[in-house]
């Protein structure tokens, strides 16, 4: 195969705080935009990633270097639009190979002001990222090729980190609505869950369509709830469980609202909760632990995780920059998973009651079943308590 080639005069650029430079073909839609940089090692799954809202105020470089082959189709999106800042890839993205293609990638992105860039050194960019931390960088497309090289990386270093930030107020839904669909199958594609099922809330810190359609699959009754809902909020629709989702963001900052809302539910019920990603930042938080940013997180979908209760090893999908501290779990709380790549906690449950979650995500199938049976568990504690 030949070598990328970056064009004479780049069309874009990207920015690293401390001054680095990356040059490449620019394509999507024109402009500029600052974001933390990370990686993601995913093989297959770039519209799922782009439009998963636990990426929000970042750019995702990815390592795998066949983006774009696929194509994109409406059905894979996780939101109604990308949310992740922009893309960074190793070839320019090629016209799409795959019955299910609806569109090119470089037409969508376009459409949806999403900037990307080729022909960058996609190893060595995921190199410093590992070895220096996720950065902050700025990110411009101008099809003329000019660039102000000191405004780029005055822009890359004035971008504030996600540190403290809340950025599940910008990804929740504006008001409650109910959802039906369930998983993807053939032939038949998404179909909608009919008969009763058991009443579910589902707060929404940035909730991946895929995991709704999961808790559908399983039996649920879903109803979402914006991320700011309070408990009142909650206990109002009588559930007989309470899911809390993804996100983008800091814990810390998310969980000063979330958190609350959390507590009281747990002090005036014995509702069953799960929690994923996000959602299981928010409950450990909410348990009496903490939370510490991670040197690059953990982006992709071949993850190991292990359960520590039985020894089984999951293969999992994981996009976060955060982790819940195990060494601040409280007593009561029990670690149920663990990375197998760092050893960085990835599950808790309450020792007494059916609440528990996952830092991973078992909709995502990566394994490719390997956790789904997650959501069998939340229900199967939702029926006992019936």
């Amino acid at each position: 195969m030949p070598a990328a080639v970056v064009p004479a005069k780049p069309t874009a650029c990207l920015a690293l705080a401390d001054g680095t430079l990356f040059y490449g073909r620019g394509f999507g839609a024109t402009g500029q935009t600052v974001a933390e940089l990370c990686f993601n090692t995913a093989m297959t799954g770039y519209q799922e990633i782009m439009t998963d809202p636990s990426y929000a105020g970042q750019i995702v470089t990815f390592t795998f270097p066949h983006i774009g082959n696929t194509g994109v189709n409406p059905d894979d999106d996780e939101a109604t639009d990308p949310v992740a800042a922009g893309m960074v890839v190793k070839w320019d993205p090629t016209e799409p190979s795959n019955w299910r293609a609806t569109e090119n990638l470089t037409a969508w992105l376009s459409r949806r002001n999403r900037i990307g860039i080729g022909g960058l050194d996609t190893r060595r960019l995921t190199r410093a990222i590992r070895q220096q931390g996720a950065p902050h960088v700025a990110l411009v497309h101008d099809p003329e090729g000019t660039f102000d090289i000191e405004a780029l990386v005055k822009a890359a270093r004035g971008f504030p980190g996600l540190v403290g930030l809340d950025l599940a107020k910008e990804v929740t839904c504006a008001q409650s609505y109910a959802w039906d669909q369930m998983r993807w199958a053939w032939p038949e594609g998404y179909t909608k869950r009919s008969g009763k099922g058991h009443k579910v809330v589902a707060i929404d810190y940035g909730a991946k369509r895929n995991i709704l359609r999961s808790l559908a699959s399983a039996g649920c009754d879903v109803t979402v709830l914006p991320a700011t809902a309070t408990a009142e909020d909650v206990l109002a629709h009588d559930p007989a469980g309470v899911f809390l989702s993804n996100g983008p963001g800091d814990p810390a900052a998310t969980g000063g609202y979330a958190v609350p809302m959390i507590r009281e539910v747990l002090d005036r019920t014995r509702l069953p909760i799960f929690g994923i990603c996000l959602g299981h930042q928010m409950l450990a938080l909410a348990l009496g632990a903490k939370t510490i940013k991670m040197n690059h997180g953990h982006h992709g979908a071949n993850h190991p995780v292990k359960d520590v209760e039985t020894g089984k090893v999951e293969i999992t999908s994981m996009n976060h920059g955060f982790t819940v501290d195990s060494q601040t779990l409280p007593e009561g709380i029990l670690e149920t998973h663990v990375s197998l790549f760092d050893g960085s906690n990835c599950g808790i449950r309450m020792s007494d009651r059916p609440v528990f979650s996952v830092q991973y995500h078992p909709e995502a199938s990566p394994g490719p079943q390997d956790s789904y049976y997650l959501f069998e568990r939340f229900v199967e504690a939702i029926e006992k308590q019936a």
